[in-house]
């Protein structure tokens, strides 16, 4: 273990996080009892706690340490940009040189004529901003009734009010009044868990038409959009079979929808192209970006938006935007961050080297006694666990339980692997060599195997009747 320096005891650090921090998505009365894992530095992919403890991070922070941790040229990229112009807003007809240069490189970077950037601070806001987007450009074009969105159930596209309303999952919706008024869910398209007896490929088939079916029940002069995640992230790391997205691209053609991409998690080299539409194969007219836009150091999200959108939003005053919209100091460092990417052909890593490398390991945890489903999209995977594959059976205890005891074993192997309802998923590093995959494997494994034992002592190996 290294030694850690220049920080007080783990004991202290963690009372005071329990007499002063809420944390998101948390019992914080519960976390405060057990005391937080105090992270205090990190380089390339592993973190360092407060009793020195090294972690394999396979979530790569909150799926945006694309790049990995350590990176000095983006500190000093921050440093200079602080010292030169720290902070200023693009409300008043004015502009900075560091967002002139991101949005130019993103427009450079998106496909088709996804050639504008709007800026936020994340991609909560972000699709917040979306929201506000699509209904004024039908506005503008002479039709406000069009107002409707449509989304998917177990779908995660923030959690502000706006955007978790987009989104589609059901303990954020009890909280809160969400979600807003036009927004509409349909099926997510999760074979493993909801496919039945029906194919894959049917299954999927029958997901995107949906989509139809909802468009002609609400009308299609009042639906705006269509917004999904290509790979859906929070919801599983759940991979739509390949029947789904064609489709889904075949309605908005045909319906004059918009479709927003959200790619959040999916941008920047996840799936081993740029963005994952690339990797779906889709054609989006706004794609939701943020987290591997600037690796996670430093807070900057956007919409990215088609050339026919932004010149219908440009016919009048968007009365819309953020404080920190296109932020010097965080467009200076996502500039970098890319030019990272870039250079180093990272996206190329995750497609020929890391991806397959991965993809190889990562089935072979199919063999495994409590995996029953492994899927897995360039440098994010998940794996479901079940006591029996056959059936594809759920676990008689309550959803989340039977992967709270998996997550609890990563945590105490120092894997940073996390658990969605019995789904364990993994987002790591874009850097990872294959020597760090077999490592990580190791763990997971190792996790695996105990939180199989446990639950043997614990007689959970029993299947939902």
């Amino acid at each position: 273990m290294s030694t850690i320096t220049n920080h007080l005891p783990t004991a202290e650090l963690q009372a005071l996080d329990a007499a002063h921090h809420m944390h998101p998505f948390t019992a914080n009365d519960e976390l405060a009892k057990k005391g937080a894992r105090v992270i205090t530095r990190a380089s390339g992919i592993y973190l360092t706690d407060s009793e020195g403890e090294e972690i394999l991070d396979a979530m790569a922070g909150l799926w945006c340490v694309n790049i990995g941790y350590g990176r000095d040229e983006l500190a000093d990229v921050a440093a200079r940009q602080m010292r030169e112009l720290p902070y200023y807003n693009s409300f008043f007809m004015t502009t900075h040189v560091p967002a002139i240069a991101l949005a130019n490189k993103i427009a450079e970077l998106a496909p088709g004529d996804l050639n504008h950037v709007f800026f936020a601070g994340g991609g909560s806001e972000a699709n917040d901003t979306n929201i506000r987007m699509v209904r004024t450009y039908w506005a503008n074009k002479g039709k406000p009734e069009k107002s409707v969105i449509i989304s998917r159930k177990n779908a995660y596209h923030g959690s502000t009010v706006g955007s978790g309303s987009l989104g589609g999952m059901a303990p954020m919706h009890a909280q809160g009044g969400l979600p807003i008024p036009d927004i509409h869910h349909i099926s997510q398209p999760n074979w493993w868990a909801e496919g039945g007896d029906a194919t894959p490929e049917a299954f999927g088939l029958a997901c995107a038409q949906e989509l139809e079916e909802a468009i002609l029940e609400l009308g299609e002069d009042r639906v705006a959009a269509f917004i999904a995640e290509p790979v859906q992230g929070a919801g599983g790391v759940i991979v739509a079979p390949d029947t789904y997205w064609p489709e889904i691209q075949r309605i908005c053609d045909k319906y004059e929808i918009l479709l927003i991409a959200d790619e959040v998690i999916c941008g920047f080299g996840r799936t081993g192209n740029w963005f994952g539409s690339q990797t779906v194969g889709i054609q989006p007219h706004i794609m939701t970006i943020a987290k591997g836009l600037s690796s996670g150091y430093a807070p900057i999200g956007g919409s990215i938006v088609c050339d026919e959108v932004a010149a219908v939003i440009g016919q009048d005053e968007f009365n819309h935007g953020y404080t920190y919209s296109g932020h010097p100091v965080a467009a200076a460092v996502a500039l970098e961050n890319l030019r990272i990417i870039e250079e180093e052909d990272i996206v190329g890593h995750v497609q020929q080297v890391a991806g397959p490398y991965l993809k190889e390991k990562w089935e072979g945890l199919m063999d495994h006694p409590l995996v029953g489903e492994a899927k897995i999209v360039g440098m994010m995977a998940s794996i479901a666990l079940t006591p029996d594959k056959a059936s594809r059976a759920k676990f008689a205890s309550a959803p989340g339980t039977v992967g709270y005891v998996c997550r609890d074993r990563c945590f105490g192997n120092n894997l940073i692997m996390r658990h969605v309802g019995d789904r364990m998923i993994i987002s790591p590093p874009l850097i990872l060599s294959p020597a760090d995959i077999d490592e990580m494997i190791r763990r997971i494994r190792k996790s695996l195997d105990e939180a199989h034992q446990d639950l043997i002592d614990k007689d959970l190996m029993k299947a939902a009747s």
